[in-house]
């Protein structure tokens, strides 16, 4: 899709980098309603801090984008929470206030 190549100065996170954080919130582009591949095989990649319960306690957000409006953010969103959850993360909405 002619991409411009990636930025060097911007490192791809990894699980160890989940790991070492105190919380992590996640910015997931949305892709057809779900997460883009690179999100999902992160998450993926995530098996073994699943294992030995790496994950559990620690605090977790999200936010999407999208390229138009109802381009799936919420299916996003929902889809995603699965995978906190499933690793005993807290999941820790941004809200809705005035």
């Amino acid at each position: 899709m002619h991409a411009k190549a990636k930025n060097p100065d911007h490192p791809v996170v990894t699980p160890e980098d989940i790991k070492g954080a105190d919380g992590v919130i996640f910015g997931i582009p949305t892709r057809f309603g779900m997460a883009s591949a690179q999100v999902k095989a992160l998450i993926d990649a995530t098996g073994s801090l699943w294992q030995n319960g790496s994950l559990v306690g620690k605090p977790a957000g999200t936010f999407t984008s999208t390229g138009s409006q109802n381009g799936g953010q919420e299916t996003t969103i929902m889809t995603f929470i699965t995978q906190l959850v499933h690793h005993g993360m807290l999941f820790i909405p941004i809200g809705y206030s005035q």
